[in-house]
C-alpha cells in the first residue's frame, strides 16, 4: 500500500506542477505579450498571424514555437536539476528528519508566493521586469532557441514566484524533482502551442487573467498548507480510497 500511496502522491504532484506551468503562461505578464513574441521570432506581423490558415505560415509558427520552447525548457529543466541536487545536499548535511524540514520550508515559500501571485501582498523586488529584450529579430531557428533561453533566464514577475515554488517542491523531493520540473514545462508548453494557432482567443483569456491568477494563487496556498502540515500522505490516501471505491462500484 505504501508504494501505491507514494505513486498517488507523485501523480498529484505532477498534475499540480503541470497546472503551475499553465498558470505561468496564462499570467498577465506573459499572455498579453505572447502575440508579440510570436511575431518577433517568426518575422510575421500579429495582424497577419491572427486567423491565418495558410499551411506554410502555420508550419513556420509551429517550428519556431518548438525551438522557442526548447530554449525555455533547457533553462527550466537545468534549474530543476540544480534544485534537486541542492535538496539532496541539504538532506545529507542536516541531521535528523531534514526531508520534513525542507518540506515545511517549501510549504511556507509556496504560501508566500501564492499570496504574492494573488496580489494580496506586494514584493517590490519581484515586481521588476527582467525579460529578455532585443531590437534585432533572431536569425533562423537557432536565434529563436536563444530567445527562448533569454525569456526563461530573465523570467518575469509572474513566472518567478510560480516556478520558484516548483523548484522548492523539487528540492523537498529530490528524487522526483526532475519529474515535477518536466511536468511544469509540459504545462507551460501546451497552452503556448495551442494558442499559437488561435491567437484570437488570447484577448478573451487576458480579460479573465486576474480571476485565473487568483484561483491559481488559492491552489498554491492550499498546497503550501498541505506541505507545511504534512497532510499530503492523508490526502493521497483519501484519493486512493476514493478511486478504489469508484472502481469497485463500476465493476460491480
Amino acid at each position: 500500500m505504501g508504494g501505491i500511496e507514494s505513486e498517488t502522491m507523485l501523480v498529484v504532484g505532477m498534475f499540480l506542477a503541470m497546472g503551475a506551468g499553465a498558470l505561468s503562461f496564462l499570467s498577465p505578464c506573459v499572455l498579453p505579450i505572447f502575440p508579440a513574441y510570436l511575431s518577433y521570432i517568426t518575422g510575421i506581423s500579429v495582424k497577419e498571424l491572427q486567423g491565418n490558415t495558410n499551411v506554410k505560415i502555420r508550419s513556420k509558427l509551429l517550428s519556431h514555437s518548438l525551438f522557442f520552447l526548447l530554449g525555455v525548457s533547457l533553462v527550466f529543466i537545468s534549474l530543476g536539476i540544480g534544485a534537486s541536487f541542492l535538496g539532496q545536499w541539504i538532506q545529507r548535511l542536516l541531521i535528523g528528519d531534514s526531508g520534513l524540514l525542507i518540506q515545511r520550508l517549501a510549504g511556507v515559500f509556496i504560501i508566500f508566493m501564492g499570496l504574492f501571485v494573488g496580489g494580496w501582498i506586494k514584493v517590490t523586488a519581484l515586481m521588476k521586469e527582467k525579460r529578455f529584450q532585443s531590437s534585432k529579430r533572431p536569425v533562423g531557428y537557432l536565434g529563436t532557441f536563444f530567445v527562448g533561453v533569454g525569456f526563461a533566464a530573465g523570467w518575469t514577475p509572474c513566472i518567478g514566484p510560480i516556478f520558484g515554488s516548483i523548484l522548492f517542491l523539487a528540492a523537498s523531493n529530490p528524487g522526483q524533482g526532475m519529474i515535477y520540473t518536466g511536468m511544469y514545462v509540459v504545462g507551460f508548453a501546451l497552452p503556448f502551442l495551442l494558442l499559437t494557432f488561435y491567437l484570437g482567443s488570447t484577448k478573451w483569456i487576458v480579460r479573465r487573467s486576474e480571476v485565473i491568477m487568483k484561483i491559481g494563487a488559492v491552489i498554491m496556498i492550499i498546497m503550501g498548507l498541505v506541505l507545511f502540515t504534512g497532510q499530503m500522505p492523508r490526502i493521497t490516501e483519501f484519493l486512493l480510497d476514493l478511486v478504489q471505491d469508484t472502481w469497485f462500484e463500476i465493476l460491480g
